[in-house]
């Protein structure tokens, strides 16, 4: 299999611009002969990150409550016409697709990675299940809903957000699912994605695709409350490494492009002769994982 990460310049609070350029990107995809791209982290509609540079955490404050209302507005639902039209592209195109979105449900944002499949549609919509430091002032915990691994044409694969990509129990969920292909989703940094790229590769014995987004912040709309500095170490950070934890594609830096790299599975059977985290070098009678992967609500209904 040919996989790809999607390194792009995230068009901030404008989710039919953002759509528009995932869309490029899955055609770009299809002329390369890619079957699996993954996107960054909350591609639609971006990354909150105004929080840390203007006193996020301020309570009642009229200027950050108008920047959440900015971003729950631009935010996209599960249902809604954006997912829509990359489903039907995905669909037409035959890539299988991890699409990271910022998801509107109700009044809260939760940070979702969404498996979208060309024969099935959306397979999954992992929200992320701890939010980061600042990120908790906007948004929501997530839940077990979408740890899950999905199979195309032969290669096994699951993926997780950023920094939960450090917790070794999500991890875990993953590896003992089978998966051949760890995928990883992040706001872009190659500080962020050099170190834990090549650990998850090598200690899952898989292969690991990060994909990290560009930012400018000359793509904030007019009417967002806040002018916010362009932010230090956004550069991308896309990259793959092979299941002995060797880089098969180094983190990129500063570039709008396809990563590309091709899958060999016998080298992940090989490397799982020796270590298998979820196989023959797991104790299942010493350690359990227990993984509820009901989806959370407010409320119950019974009618």
């Amino acid at each position: 299999m040919r996989i790809a990460a999607a390194q792009a310049r995230c068009p901030w609070l404008d989710p039919a611009a953002g759509t528009a350029k995932v869309l490029d990107f899955l055609h770009d995809a299809a002329d390369r002969q890619v079957e699996l791209v993954a996107f960054p982290e909350t591609f639609l509609s971006g990354y909150p990150y105004w929080l840390s540079s203007t006193g996020g955490a301020a309570f009642d404050d009229p200027l950050q409550k108008q920047a959440y209302a900015c971003y729950l507005d631009a935010a996209v639902e599960l249902g809604g016409p954006e997912l829509a039209t990359i489903t039907e592209a995905v669909r037409d195109l035959g890539i299988f697709t991890y699409l990271g979105i910022s998801e509107r449900s109700g009044g809260t944002v939760y940070c979702t990675l969404v498996a979208i499949s060309p024969d099935h549609g959306v397979v999954s919509a992992h929200r992320k299940l701890m939010p980061t430091f600042e990120e908790r002032l906007v948004w929501g915990t997530g839940d077990g809903h979408g740890l899950r691994a999905h199979t195309f044409r032969g290669v096994r694969a699951g993926g997780l957000n950023c920094w939960e990509n450090w917790m070794p129990l999500a991890r875990q969920s993953l590896y003992a699912q089978g998966v051949d292909l760890h995928v990883s989703v992040w706001p872009g940094s190659t500080g962020l994605t050099r170190d834990i790229t090549r650990f998850i590769a090598r200690e899952g014995r898989v292969y690991s695709l990060a994909a990290g987004a560009l930012i400018s912040f000359d793509d904030v709309p007019a009417g967002f409350p806040f002018t916010v500095e362009q932010p230090s170490g956004y550069d991308g950070g896309s990259a793959i490494a092979g299941p002995d934890g060797e880089w098969v594609v180094e983190p990129v830096s500063g570039e709008e492009r396809l990563v590309i790299a091709d899958l060999d599975l016998a080298r992940v059977r090989g490397e799982r002769q020796n270590f298998d985290p979820a196989g023959h070098y797991h104790r299942g009678d010493v350690l359990r994982l227990t993984v509820d992967r009901r989806r959370l609500s407010g409320a119950e209904f019974l009618d």
